[in-house]
């Protein structure tokens, strides 16, 4: 597995359009997490593999901490430095295997799905234990093999399942990865979230590329799979369109 190098697309410029879900995906994340860590003891928080700092505004609202954005697209930096809303935000150029931090400066890790980019997850969560302080939490927010099937755009989009297959490992890898670097699972949970509100809005979202396995398909696949999806948007009466993403939670396991 490796980063998908996003310098090298044009995701970075349409990313926050087609990932903008709206105030209430947020506001269920910032309840979902706090839920599961706690606000005490949160003042510094990293978001790990940030991109266009999607959740950072967000999180270091929510919990009132300091938070360091790091990721290695220099343009999908560029993109979070313009969204930024507060100046308890720092963005820094980065990667997971080597975390410019000095060791147990964070109480919080964010991890949101870059799980499947990562060149060594193994490495990577050794980097996550030793900038989390003893009392910290690491929230991983990912995908994973066996729910292809029900993320709602592969029906749509065929070579879609087959790229996933490829580079989406099973959550039990996830969480045996981060168990190896000595951590202990805290919490393992689903939460379904609303990514449009019904399937021709979806297709207009998906439209923009803003997804890394969409952006991968051809140009005669990505229009056939747009049309079907507008075909089944006007027979099919308007319902809002979700997808599942899994959730885990982990500490520092006890000596």
């Amino acid at each position: 597995m490796k980063w998908t190098n996003y310098d090298q697309t044009n995701i970075p410029e349409v990313y926050n359009q087609g990932r903008d879900h709206g105030p209430a995906f947020l506001d269920l994340w910032m309840r979902v997490i706090a839920g599961n860590v706690g606000r005490a003891g949160i003042y510094d928080i990293l978001d790990l593999g940030c991109g266009t700092g999607r959740f950072a505004n967000d999180l270091a609202t929510h919990f009132k901490a300091n938070l360091i954005g790091i990721d290695p697209s220099m343009k999908m930096l560029q993109q979070a430095v313009k969204n930024r809303s507060t100046n308890s935000i720092v963005y820094v150029s980065g990667v997971a295997e080597a975390i410019p931090l000095p060791a147990a400066s964070v109480d919080l890790i964010f991890i949101s799905m870059i799980f499947h980019h990562l060149t060594d997850p193994a490495v990577a969560a050794k980097e996550c234990h030793r900038v989390l302080r003893s009392h910290g939490r690491l929230v991983l927010r990912t995908s994973c093999f066996e729910k292809i099937s029900i993320y709602p755009y592969v029906p749509f989009f065929p070579t879609s399942r087959r790229l996933l297959e490829q580079r989406l490992p099973s959550l039990q890898v996830q969480r045996e990865v981060f168990e190896a670097a000595s951590f202990e699972i805290l919490a393992c949970d689903v939460v379904v979230q609303e990514v449009a509100p019904d399937f021709l809005a979806y297709s207009k979202k998906l439209a923009l590329k803003a997804d890394s396995i969409i952006a991968s398909l051809d140009e005669k696949e990505l229009e056939a799979g747009l049309q079907t999806l507008r075909s089944h948007a006007s027979t099919t009466p308007p319902r809002p369109v979700t997808e599942p993403i899994d959730l885990l939670v982990f500490k520092k396991a006890s000596l």
